[in-house]
């Protein structure tokens, strides 16, 4: 109580807006650029081939563009049989693709890049049903989450109304998970099994930064009593916590910067989908909690006692 309490509740109408225009933006940014979805989702075509020596990413994605008109993602791994380095092409397509253009990207590749030996190993087919029943077992999960997060803490936080907090707490989660497909988009990175990782990953991370702040809420509650209007507890609440939520997340952030750091220097697009969208969750996660679950919990109880 000795610090100088934080009016988060009456500068609610700036965050808020604040939200609403990198909603917004994100919007936007979809309608022109797109989302691309990944074989996971979309179904399509992977395609894997050993080679020798070093090849151009850049120049098969745009050989591959030129043949199929579909954009590819390449990933380079190794055979642990032969030992020998594998060429691993994703291309995400409603029909897959046809033996004729299979035939026609292989023979291209082997003549441009005859130095390299280049050899296809395996082709194999993902049907678009298959990616759509992965995209509804992931909504599934995240459903299932939503549902234990509010259960939980409607009975644990009864003495604020744990219901309402419940729900104000996954539209927090929700505000998150826009972030993250934002920062999906606007980087330019596949929408795949990793998006649903990062979701996941910030379902846990964001939902515990709130119930450490509701909290501290119903211990001022229980302490300074009634007597307090509510949106003067929640500033208390938050300035009290905030130092804490700040430094897990400061903490937390630097740790998926320096995977992101290294992850660029040797070009590894498959942990930097991963660790970048992270890093803004985790940053959507902190000011979600802070700027929107709790001003907006504040408003529905002053609704509701005014009723």
């Amino acid at each position: 109580m000795t610090k100088k309490t934080i009016d988060f509740f009456g500068k609610r109408k700036v965050f808020f807006t604040i939200s609403l225009v990198l909603i917004a933006v994100i919007a936007i940014c979809t309608a022109v650029m797109g989302a691309e979805l990944s074989i996971n989702f979309k179904g399509g075509t992977l395609l894997t081939y050993s080679f020798s020596g070093t090849i151009d990413h850049n120049e098969v994605k745009s050989d591959i563009q030129t043949i199929t008109g579909s954009n590819a993602v390449i990933t380079e791994g190794e055979d642990f049989t032969t030992k020998s380095k594998t060429l691993n092409i994703s291309l995400a397509s409603n029909q897959g693709l046809t033996a004729d253009k299979q035939f026609e990207l292989t023979n291209t590749l082997q003549e441009k890049y005859a130095d390299n030996s280049l050899e296809l190993l395996s082709s194999s087919d993902v049907k678009p049903d298959a990616g759509k029943e992965f995209f509804l077992k992931c909504m599934v999960a995240v459903l299932l989450a939503f549902i234990v997060t509010i259960v939980y803490i409607a009975f644990r936080f009864k003495r604020i109304s744990g219901w309402s907090a419940g729900v104000f707490a996954i539209i927090g989660l929700i505000h998150d998970i826009i972030m993250v497909f934002g920062a999906f988009v606007i980087f330019g990175y596949e929408i795949n099994a990793n998006f649903m990782a990062v979701v996941l990953t910030i379902l846990g991370y964001s939902i515990n930064d709130t119930i450490v702040v509701y909290d501290r809420i119903r211990e001022n509650k229980k302490t300074l009593g009634r007597s307090v209007p509510v949106d003067e507890l929640v500033n208390i609440s938050i300035t009290q916590s905030i130092t804490r939520t700040i430094n897990t997340s400061i903490t937390t952030i630097a740790a998926m910067l320096c995977v992101s750091i290294v992850a660029t220097i040797f070009g590894i697009t498959s942990i930097l989908s991963f660790s970048t969208p992270l890093i803004v969750g985790m940053i959507s996660g902190c000011y979600s909690t802070i700027c929107i679950c709790c001003p907006l919990w504040v408003m529905w109880q002053k609704k509701k006692k005014a009723k």
